[in-house]
């Protein structure tokens, strides 16, 4: 018997009696079902001007940046994994001003680039980290999957499915320590939302009232598999509810809509209340740049990608009066050539040297102790 997915409705193939199943893929729109995107005003939200402007050129660098990386990554200048943010620009770019940067701490997966960006971290740096250089901010032995920097409260950039959950909760448990009232975001995919130590991290979160919020970026495909063959339950934000948190299904195509309720469960963070948010976006790449992408179609594709949030942001900036089409027209060939620059910063930065292997790995001076 097909299963049906107890809130769609829908009939969920590849879980018929043996039979060859159906195809999963045939409409994703059950999966997305967004919600609505609200007539919100920046000014009635607390963003200047100035702030709303600034969301759109930072999405636009995170947009830039990954297109110059892809390009670096095919011409073989990159190696290793390579995760793009491609389509999800707005949650990075609504955090960087819901957060006190500096103070508050993010901690994500693999998918980091655009969160780095957003945090304040360079181009340059980050390029240089992709290219596994010196003078990026893993000094070149991270990669594409290990952005940190302490500076700018970037916790990683970490490669193992749902293993940085556990370690936001435990960031969180020493900001509350040191009696600050700053707050961690904890990022997760889809596919990692269903990992165990998830939930054991929640549980605790919710047991000592730890000023984190535990945000799942849906993008619908947890590698290639989408999120109805994954999840029992296609609400991922009502989970929080089991652990007694403040819950949250927010639309990730529009950054006005994810710095409103994103602000809110920042401040409930501070005073100790923790939250469990599902953001539903869609990434326009594929899972990494291996991935040939043979679970979704090119029209399903061209759909999601007239959502585009950073569209919707140039046309409120047009609308509201902001920036002329010029002016954000000057800001893409400025930004561009900000991107075109990060490689060629990379390109120039030596390699690590081999003395350097045993350095950054941990704080103690007489590491490797154990040779």
């Amino acid at each position: 018997m097909a299963k049906k997915n107890q809130e769609t409705g829908h009939t969920v193939a590849g879980q018929t009696n043996g039979a060859a199943p159906a195809s999963a893929y045939d409409s994703i729109d059950h999966l997305i079902d967004l919600a609505p995107i609200e007539d919100n005003d920046h000014r009635e939200l607390g963003l200047s001007d100035e702030a709303v402007r600034d969301m759109y050129r930072n999405m636009m660098l995170q947009r830039r940046f990954e297109e110059r990386a892809a390009q670096a990554y095919g011409r073989q200048r990159i190696g290793g994994f390579l995760h793009l943010y491609n389509g999800q620009e707005a949650i990075s770019a609504a955090v960087r001003h819901v957060l006190r940067i500096g103070e508050d701490q993010v901690i994500t997966a693999y998918r980091d680039h655009g969160l780095g960006l957003a945090l304040g971290m360079t181009p340059d740096g980050c390029m240089a980290e992709l290219f596994g250089r010196i003078d990026g901010y893993s000094r070149g032995k991270g990669g594409s999957m290990h952005f940190f920097d302490k500076k700018n409260g970037m916790c990683g950039g970490h490669g193992i499915v749902g293993g940085q959950i556990p370690l936001g909760a435990g960031i969180a448990f020493g900001l509350k320590y040191k009696g600050t009232d700053n707050v961690c975001l904890a990022f997760m995919g889809d596919g990692a939302a269903q990992q165990g130590a998830v939930h054991e991290a929640a549980n605790l979160a919710g047991l000592y009232d730890l000023p984190v919020v535990f945000i799942v970026e849906n993008n619908i495909y947890g590698m290639g598999t989408a999120v109805d063959r994954s999840s029992a339950t296609l609400e991922l934000y009502k989970r929080g509810e089991a652990y007694g948190m403040h819950c949250g299904l927010i639309n990730g195509m529009d950054v006005l809509q994810v710095y409103k309720q994103l602000k809110q469960h920042v401040e409930w963070a501070r005073k100790g209340e923790p939250s469990f948010v599902e953001i539903r976006t869609y990434r326009y790449r594929g899972h990494s740049m291996s991935d040939p992408q043979k679970y979704r179609t090119k029209e399903e594709m061209e759909n999601r990608q007239n959502q585009d949030p950073i569209i919707r942001l140039k046309l409120y900036l047009e609308n509201k009066g902001l920036a002329t089409p010029e002016e954000i027209d000057r800001w893409d060939e400025e930004i561009n050539q900000i991107a075109l620059e990060s490689v060629n910063f990379a390109e120039n930065s030596p390699f690590p040297p081999v003395e350097t292997m045993w350095e950054d790995v941990y704080v103690q001076q007489d590491y490797p102790f154990i040779c």
